[in-house]
């Protein structure tokens, strides 16, 4: 046996647990998911045997989740609301908390641990505390507002209109995450050579034109992954939904003359559906949301390749 030969069997050797796990706890239910997604289940006879009643139906529920399914369509517009909304607020907020903690403030690291504590809390005791803030009888905003001798909120508050549901879901979580973009901008931003501002500053750059012309280009890495991240928390967002709706998607509304919950995104829309048994509807909206992700990001990681 050559040496060539024995050195690539040891590292296929080293390597063939890693591979194990892999195929058993990831390529496995991939491939079963996808399986199930060509299948309908109706749960009807066995209670113990969820998939016992299983149909093969070829790719019918991708055609009737594309075509006929006015609920999934409005999900995905109001998850692409929920990501406008979300993803530029999150890195501005988190870039002006970078760029104010990167000074030699008194007690910096108290406030940088500060910063960062919510996003260490979990989503659902975010979205608890946010109700209460938000509540039209007894919340902070709704006491300030009467302080204040303005009725700034809705009557049903902002939790129970339509049209301010995401927006105040948003700005909740928002702040529960702008200390992790923080830390993430943070480190790049003590990372850029101070002679690049020297050179700047000497070339007669204010201030805000080092911001602009040296400190954001070097970011754009950090900018591309905060917005990767954030379009895959929108599409995954699910227990800020369950906890500042009251588990039901919040009010009704209405999209092409259909009646939708405003708060159904595409997260809460597939927890609905494998609640109800529809596991072959559920795995076919996965995958969709899957090719719509990795669009997503090859777009995005082309015009970044056609930027630099």
């Amino acid at each position: 046996m050559s040496k060539s030969l024995r050195e690539t069997l040891v590292a296929y050797a080293f390597l063939a647990p890693f591979l194990v796990v892999f195929l058993l706890f990831l390529g496995y239910p991939v491939l079963y998911s996808f399986s199930l997604s060509l299948h309908k289940t109706t749960l009807t006879t066995n209670w113990y045997d969820v998939f016992g009643d299983m149909r093969y139906c070829g790719l019918e529920n991708y055609k009737k989740l594309l075509t006929q399914d006015v609920e999934f369509w409005h999900s995905l517009v109001s998850t692409g609301i929920y990501a406008a909304l979300c993803i530029p607020t999150g890195i501005a907020v988190s870039l002006a908390l970078a760029l104010l903690m990167n000074n030699q403030l008194p007690a910096v690291s108290l406030f940088r641990s500060a910063f960062f504590l919510p996003n260490v809390l979990d989503a659902l005791v975010v979205g608890m505390i946010w109700v209460l803030i938000y509540s039209p009888t007894y919340g902070l905003l709704d006491q300030v507002s009467n302080w204040a001798g303005m009725q700034l909120l809705p009557r049903e508050g902002l939790l129970g209109n339509p049209y301010s549901l995401l927006p105040a879901i948003a700005v909740a979580m928002v702040l529960k995450g702008a200390g992790f973009g923080m830390v993430l901008l943070l480190t790049a931003l003590q990372n850029i050579p101070e002679s690049l501002y020297e050179a700047a500053e000497i070339d007669g750059c204010t201030r805000w034109q080092q911001l602009r012309f040296v400190t954001l280009p070097l970011l754009k890495p950090i900018f591309f992954f905060m917005t990767v991240t954030g379009l895959m928390g929108a599409l995954n967002a699910f227990t800020e939904i369950y906890a500042m709706t009251g588990g039901i998607g919040g009010p009704s509304t209405t999209f092409l003359d259909s009646t939708v919950r405003a708060g159904n995104l595409v997260g809460f829309f597939l927890f609905t559906h494998f609640q109800r048994g529809n596991y072959g509807y559920a795995s076919a909206i996965s995958f969709v949301l899957l090719a719509l992700a990795l669009i997503f990001t090859t777009m995005q990681m082309k015009l970044l390749k056609a930027e630099d």
